[in-house]
């Protein structure tokens, strides 16, 4: 997951070198007034999305069956524990004594 996060943050660096490039050279229009700042930023996150989207498939699968491993196995943690702490006392009131 890490892998997927900092290959998806680097494609917004490029993104956004290449926008700040485009916009001081005068390819692409500047922000209204102070908000050229803000302008790069989000041209630049909106170009980098899709194009994540579309080159780290492979990785978000892989992550994401990392994480519905993780999952699966704390779901059957959980069942086992519940179970464990279950029997003793299902044990307790079939013999009528109290618990």
């Amino acid at each position: 997951m890490l892998r997927y996060t900092l290959m998806r943050l680097g494609i917004f660096a490029g993104c956004l070198l290449v926008v700040w490039g485009l916009v001081y050279s005068g390819v692409v229009p500047r922000g209204l007034g102070d908000s050229n700042l803000l302008w790069v930023l989000l041209l630049s996150l909106v170009i980098s999305a899709p194009i994540s989207f579309v080159v780290l498939r492979k990785e978000r699968d892989r992550a994401s069956v990392q994480i519905v491993q993780k999952v699966d196995r704390v779901k059957a943690n959980l069942e086992a524990n519940r179970s464990q702490e279950d029997l003793p006392d299902d044990t307790a009131r079939a013999q009528g004594q109290p618990s």
